[in-house]
């Protein structure tokens, strides 16, 4: 049991859950997403890692309305988010791949300049829970996310399991919140 739990404040944190004063009213819980898997050697018949991040949101609720898988090139990356985010049936963008050290590996180049904000805590976070799995090997990956025009855009890395962890522990619990806090209007 928590030191707080007879006091009415969040373990986790410490404060009052009540507090919020309607902080989440703008919880968008039903959210269009754009799935896009970035590999030059995969197709989407043997994409696993974007039919996990699929199950993960549909069973959440969610629809995916659109899914692409397109080569590791800087141009096609950042040319592909930027037009997904400009969709009216796009809330949310999660990538795969492309978060790595590998010379072609640009995922992080081509999307990080179209961010509106930056969302450091989301790379941060997933390095922390995947050292928990991978050890060390975890300073490899550059998993980062952003709001671009309104729109969510979280990159995660190529395997099924980083997309397990990263769409499991971080999407889904975040991202009705943070599409609804970056929609509210003033």
């Amino acid at each position: 049991m928590s030191e707080h739990a007879d006091d009415g404040r969040d373990a986790d944190d410490g404060r009052d859950p009540h507090s919020d004063h309607g902080h989440h009213q703008h919880d968008d819980h039903h959210l269009e997403v754009a799935v896009l898997t970035v590999s030059s050697t995969r197709t989407l018949d043997d994409d696993s890692s974007g039919d996990r991040i699929e199950t993960l949101l549909t069973d959440e609720g969610h629809e995916v309305t659109v899914r692409e898988l397109i080569p590791d090139e800087y141009d096609s990356v950042q040319g592909t988010v930027d037009r997904l985010v400009d969709r009216d049936d796009v809330d949310l963008v999660v990538t795969t791949g492309g978060t790595g050290v590998t010379p072609d590996d640009v995922t992080v180049e081509a999307v990080g300049p179209l961010l509106d904000k930056e969302l450091p805590g989301f790379g941060e976070l997933f390095r922390r829970l995947s050292y928990e799995e991978i050890g060390t090997r975890t300073i490899a990956t550059r998993a980062m996310a952003g709001i671009d025009k309104g729109v969510l855009v979280c990159c995660l890395p190529g395997s099924e399991a980083a997309v397990q962890l990263g769409v499991a522990e971080l999407v889904v619990p975040q991202a009705p919140h943070l599409v609804g806090l970056a929609r509210r209007e003033d």
